[in-house]
């Protein structure tokens, strides 16, 4: 009985094994006749140019600078003794409060690190020689001496804000 099983498949197999794909690898033939790969030329390389660094007497502007004491006009005392509060840049302190004993206005400042200082007029504060000229109930009026670019030093005027 398997013998004649096997030989029925056979036989069903060598049915479906005629000339019916004859138009399918027609159409592969046909289909493949135009078709080329279009391969763009590689861009044509420039020959290395040398370039050859002459300003060998300018700063290096990979370096920090330094701050410089010349120039004249408005310099910042570089040798006074810092104070807290100049270890921080204005933007991350905050003017809690004000308090005023025996005449002397005091102002309260919390740091980023949440510690709390109090300044008067005549302290510094803030990373630019920020002096404190004028205290109000809402806000600290400080002159800034800032380097620019070229080295030369101005003042400016900034304010600290009480935050609430």
């Amino acid at each position: 009985m398997k013998r004649l099983a096997s030989i029925l498949i056979v036989l069903g197999l060598t049915g479906c094994g005629g000339g019916g794909m004859a138009d399918l690898e027609a159409f592969f033939k046909e289909a493949g006749k135009d078709m080329q790969g279009k391969i763009e030329p590689l861009p044509e390389v420039k020959a290395y140019e040398p370039f050859s660094y002459n300003a060998f007497d300018l700063p290096d502007p990979f370096k920090p600078r330094k701050l410089t004491t010349g120039g004249g006009g408005i310099q910042p005392d570089m040798s006074r003794p810092r104070e807290p509060l100049e270890a921080y840049s204005l933007e991350t302190l905050k003017m809690v409060g004000t308090l005023s004993q025996n005449g002397v206005v005091n102002v309260v400042v919390k740091t980023p690190d949440n510690a709390i200082y109090h300044v008067k007029k005549g302290n510094y504060v803030g990373q630019n020689f920020g002096l404190i000229t004028q205290i109000t109930d809402s806000e600290v009026t400080l002159h800034e001496i800032v380097q620019d670019s070229a080295g030369d030093w101005s003042e400016r005027t900034s304010t600290l804000m009480l935050q609430e």
